[in-house]
């Protein structure tokens, strides 16, 4: 029996890792790129009241397109499309398109439209902090960006055809081409148009991310037009499926928002500081987190479809202990290597070393979630492969609110309680530093995070697994977090040798410094790994002498407009 559940896990895990390591592959490009678009931001702002603004921009157009263009949706979609072409029925796969075109055309435009109109209201809820001069900015740019759930909603509808046939290419780069738009924005637009170049470069970037689309559809004969004939019942079908995730996203976005609320009250940058720590933690859990479980989320569905609850309930211990394997490292490294991280990838013209270190200490606290924000990931995809759709939602909502909660609480105690105070400060190495207040909101969000996790593991496992099925994480869990704590403290070692020995004053000497000190942990890690005999490690190295490029993976659909 035991070699048999062996056998199993090495099968579904190369499988699943070379899917994963393709989808990886693509998110790391895009987040590269990603990093170049935050460190231009550092570099021309800096953390300042126009990058506060900036940021604050994004809520209530990130609102909608995680409200309503997540309705149009790859992963609900492509089944759609794929059934009506399997019975050689072109004509109504077109058909198909238009209508939802049409549908979402009309009723995200109505939502933009009343959103522009009652813009100047809703500023006092996302920026309650802001002066009058500054939410008045904030109005003019988040009209503007307004423009980019419309365009991004259509390139996710549009994208269901392109990753049909199997395009994965030009979807991965309409990312990039995004990040791009924005640059072009930050260098060009912002020193002729001020702020409002910013916004144009976002607007910009969405209609790239759009427009890439647009010759795949043309070229297979499916370029959307608007149509008067609407098949309602098959409308409300796909809005019911899109529903429950739709909900999920909007929440996660309305939370967000509600927290960077928070930050406007705090002092100038706040926003700026958060929003870059956030950016960098999610690095790690797109690329692994998010990954993984888009990999396993066919192989899931169909498992359960087939009624094999025993092939799905050891699909998702391979994705947990794939996702923990790679996690836990990659926290205690960003943990132990926060400065050197931050200040390689942002640390250049206004921003200066206290933002550094500020920014290093919240990404500190945000990294203590990566590993449960990326266990909740597979853990919604197992729900939503099962058909239960309304247990995550449920779970989300109670505890997307207690992170608001926490927030709050922590920003309390932090301004109340002196020792809590200085424990903090000193912990993380920033007690003369202005502005740690802001702390408290990565440290709320991610204990919330952390027991979101917790009561949903308790939930799947009540739901799916009986007694002793989970077993097999545990072995997993030790094995990895005894070579994460050994790769922390093998960094942690090394930073100090060097810092002792050489003067690290420059972004170069800092790069090499954190270079060097995580090649030397990842050996350390790699020769436990190895001693411990890890499954993982042994189907990693397997899946790595594979032809990756081939593995057959749908790339996964935006969840969230890039800041």
């Amino acid at each position: 029996m035991v070699s048999k559940i062996f056998s199993f896990f090495k099968k579904e895990s190369s499988r699943i890792t070379e899917a994963a390591f393709l989808i990886g592959g693509f998110a790391l490009i895009s987040q590269i790129l990603g990093l170049v678009r935050d460190r231009s931001l550092a570099h021309v702002l800096g953390p300042s009241a126009t990058l506060d603004i900036y940021y604050a921009g994004f809520r209530i157009p990130d609102i909608i397109f995680n409200s309503v263009s997540t309705l149009v949706s790859i992963t609900v979609l492509i089944p759609f499309f794929i059934d009506k072409l399997e019975h050689k029925d072109k004509e109504s796969a077109r058909s198909l398109l238009n209508q939802i075109f049409t549908v979402f055309v009309a009723g995200i435009g109505i939502i933009a439209l009343l959103s522009f109109i009652l813009m100047p209201f809703l500023s006092h809820y996302i920026a309650p902090g802001f002066t009058p001069t500054e939410r008045a900015s904030l109005i003019t740019m988040s009209r503007i960006m307004l423009l980019s759930p419309i365009f991004l909603g259509l390139s996710n509808l549009f994208s269901t055809i392109t990753q049909m046939y199997k395009r994965f290419i030009i979807y991965a780069f309409a990312p990039i081409c995004y990040n791009l738009g924005i640059i072009i924005g930050i260098y060009l637009f912002l020193p002729t148009m001020g702020m409002v170049g910013l916004a144009l470069g976002v607007a910009l970037g969405a209609f790239c991310h759009m427009l890439l689309q647009l010759p795949v559809l043309a070229s297979h004969g499916f370029y959307p037009r608007p149509t008067k004939k609407i098949d309602w019942k098959e409308m409300r079908r796909i809005f019911l499926l899109s529903l429950p995730r739709t909900l999920g996203l909007a929440l996660s976005s309305i939370t967000l928002s509600i927290i960077i609320a928070i930050a406007t009250t705090l002092d100038t940058g706040a926003v700026s500081i958060f929003n870059f720590s956030f950016n960098l933690q999610a690095v790690p859990i797109t690329i692994i987190g998010l990954s993984y479980s888009v990999a396993a989320f066919p192989a899931l569905s169909m498992a359960y479809a087939e009624g094999k609850l025993d092939v799905f309930k050891k699909q998702i211990v391979v994705v947990a202990r794939q996702i923990i394997f790679w996690s836990l490292p990659v926290m205690a490294l960003f943990i132990v290597l926060r400065a050197q991280i931050v200040r390689v990838i942002l640390g250049s013209g206004h921003f200066t070393w206290s933002d550094t270190r500020l920014t290093a200490a919240a990404l500190a606290l945000f990294t203590l979630s990566v590993v449960a924000q990326s266990l909740i990931g597979l853990l919604v995809r197992g729900y939503y492969a099962a058909g239960k759709t309304r247990r995550p939602l449920t779970v989300n909502l109670l505890f997307t609110a207690l992170e608001v909660f926490l927030a709050y609480g922590f920003l309390y105690i932090f301004r109340h309680v002196p020792t809590f105070r200085y424990f903090i400060e000193e912990m993380l190495r920033v007690p003369d530093v202005p502005g740690t207040e802001m702390l408290m909101l990565p440290l709320g969000y991610s204990i919330g995070t952390i027991l979101n996790y917790y009561a949903m593991w308790m939930l799947f496992k009540k739901d799916f697994f009986r007694d002793g099925e989970g077993k097999p994480l545990r072995k997993t869990l030790f094995q990895s977090f005894s070579a994460a704590v050994l790769m922390g403290a093998a960094a942690y070692g090394m930073l100090s040798l060097t810092g002792s020995i050489f003067e690290i004053d420059g972004t170069f000497e800092l790069l090499g410094q954190g270079f060097f000190a995580g090649v030397i942990a990842l050996i350390f890690g790699g020769v436990i790994l190895t001693l411990l005999k890890s499954e993982e490690l042994a189907v990693v190295l397997a899946a790595l002498r594979k032809k990756i490029w081939k593995a057959q993976t749908i790339v996964s659909d935006g969840t969230e407009m890039t800041q």
